[in-house]
């Protein structure tokens, strides 16, 4: 992409990609400026305060460490400089409405080798080979994959990545269940080693093989927590922005992006109303997308300029919905750890439910409970809990947001289902705070697609080079981040956009990590100049 003719960059929104975006853009000479429409920073990744509780609004885990490390290292600082990291241990449980014995995971793969033997005999055997795969994987993405743009295939296609094809491609042509199913007789190995496909936004059945790269994060790497809260991560991001010399404002609402039209269209800025409804003009040689491609592109851009139009989105997945549940608990809750997984007896009609061609409420569903007071005393008061439930549901805004009626009867139905199959039989009673979050709220707070919680379905065709691209092919200038384009969702792969975002202004085409610490490329801008 040609680069703008200035210097300054407006970055829309401001949750992790948005923030890691300024920072880095900041530090490569333009003149940023972030725009929020909300009243705090986070976007997703927020935080809720309530007597004394402090809960997470979104993302809870912190796997692969070597994306945050060099993202980190970019800006000429450290993970450990920047956050107070703890490894957990155990990584989590795993607990089954089936009524069979829960399983407690290690990120150690010796641990996690002993316990796949204990439950299935020669299954540890499988598991290290499954994990070694794992491994390799990740290398290979990291190196070829997660850090392209996807503008050149003969860059892409090196030959370090084609001697590898031959591991690759069955990985990509069959579903990650499947390849599990093929390796592990247990159903609940096969649902430990599927589950991760949820959190990428589909099902073990629709995931790509490809993803069971991600049992080697949390199986062997390693799961750390940063004390006090994923907002602390958020805090780091606007200091390292703002100290590169970005701006970060809230409560400007972006209405629509400008653009000149001769000879072709360019980015000229972004017309904004600030919180009092006072509307007007930001310039911008620049603009960078880091909320929803699909409102991004639908809502904010003239249908000729369109990149991705509504008949694109037509036949795409948004990925799930969900409703998440702060609880803030009244006496300790032992039998829950730092992360635990709830699966619903009937695993099959509960995927199917939210992520086939029918989809609905599940009539039993599993749920992801993270439980930060476990690790962390700082985010609840003594002898108190800090509880967040979140249960995949279709992505559907008519099911409503908090307060609504179904939403209401998901988040009774899941706190019945924990403490009924973890033992906690008073839970309800000792509730003493409760929030509850739906699809609506999604909508209307984060303009996301159809009210999902996470970003567009990581299935076959909404992978790499297919998934939405990070720039427009209609107007120069016009570049996106965050978890609904490449490459994907997750904490970590809105660091790498950020850093694509950079790629793709310097024109850089490799496929890998750019050199840290990153080196400006442009003059430093006249600060306090707009």
């Amino acid at each position: 992409m040609r680069r703008g003719t200035g210097t300054r960059a407006v970055v829309v929104g401001a949750g992790v990609a948005g923030l890691a975006t300024a920072a880095l853009l900041a530090r490569d000479g333009y003149d940023v400026q972030v725009l929020e429409q909300r009243a705090e920073v986070g976007g997703r990744a927020g935080t809720w305060d309530c007597a004394g509780f402090r809960f997470d609004t979104g993302p809870s885990w912190y796997l692969m460490p070597e994306v945050f490390e060099h993202f980190f290292a970019l800006l000429g600082t450290s993970a450990d400089a920047e956050l107070d990291l703890v490894r957990l241990d155990p990584a989590y449980r795993a607990w089954f409405a089936s009524g069979a014995e829960p399983l407690e995971l290690h990120s150690d793969a010796d641990r996690s080798v002993e316990l796949f033997e204990a439950v299935e005999p020669g299954a540890g055997a499988r598991l290290r080979r499954y994990l070694e795969s794992a491994r390799i994987t990740t290398e290979v993405a990291l190196e070829h994959l997660l850090y392209s743009t996807f503008q050149s295939l003969p860059r892409l296609l090196s030959p370090a990545l084609l001697r590898r094809a031959g591991r690759l491609l069955p990985l990509v042509l069959q579903s990650l269940d499947g390849y599990v199913a093929h390796r592990f007789r247990d159903e609940r190995l096969r649902r430990v080693l599927g589950y991760p496909a949820v959190f990428l936004g589909t099902a073990p059945d629709r995931a790509p093989a490809l993803y069971h790269l991600m049992s080697h994060a949390d199986l062997a790497d390693g799961v750390l927590y940063p004390r006090g809260g994923f907002g602390t991560l958020v805090d780091a991001l606007r200091r390292l922005a703002e100290r590169e010399g970005a701006s970060v404002r809230t409560g400007a609402r972006v209405v629509g992006i400008l653009t000149t039209t001769a000879p072709t269209p360019q980015v000229s800025g972004v017309q904004v109303v600030d919180d009092d409804g006072h509307e007007h003009v930001v310039d911008a040689d620049v603009v960078v997308g880091a909320g929803d491609l699909h409102h991004l592109e639908t809502a904010l851009l003239p249908p000729d300029l369109r990149t991705y139009p509504e008949r694109w989105w037509a036949n795409r997945d948004p990925g799930p919905g969900a409703v998440l549940v702060h609880l803030g608990v009244r006496g300790r809750v032992p039998e829950l750890t730092h992360h635990t997984l709830v699966f619903a007896a009937d695993w099959r009609a509960n995927v199917d439910a939210v992520f086939g061609p029918g989809r609905r409420v599940p009539d039993e569903a599993s749920m992801y409970v993270c439980a930060p007071s476990r690790t962390d005393p700082t985010v609840a008061p003594p002898d108190s809990e800090n509880l967040f439930l979140l249960v995949p549901v279709p992505a559907d805004v008519t099911l409503g947001g908090g307060g609504d009626p179904v939403v209401e009867q998901v988040a009774d139905a899941a706190i019945d289902l924990l403490a009924r199959v973890v033992g906690i039989p008073d839970l309800a009673e000792r509730v003493v705070v409760r929030r509850t979050v739906g699809p609506a709220d999604f909508a209307r707070d984060l303009s996301s697609w159809s009210g999902g919680a996470l970003g567009p379905a990581h299935v076959l065709r909404q992978s790499a080079w297919w998934r939405g691209r990070n720039a427009s092919s209609k107007v120069q200038g016009l570049l996106y981040a965050g978890g609904s384009t490449i490459p994907g969702v997750g904490l970590p792969m809105c660091l790498i956009s950020a850093e694509l975002a950079v790629k793709r202004l310097r024109g850089d085409r490799s496929s890998g990590p750019l050199p840290a610490p990153l080196a400006p490329t442009r003059p430093a801008p006249v600060r306090g100049s707009r």
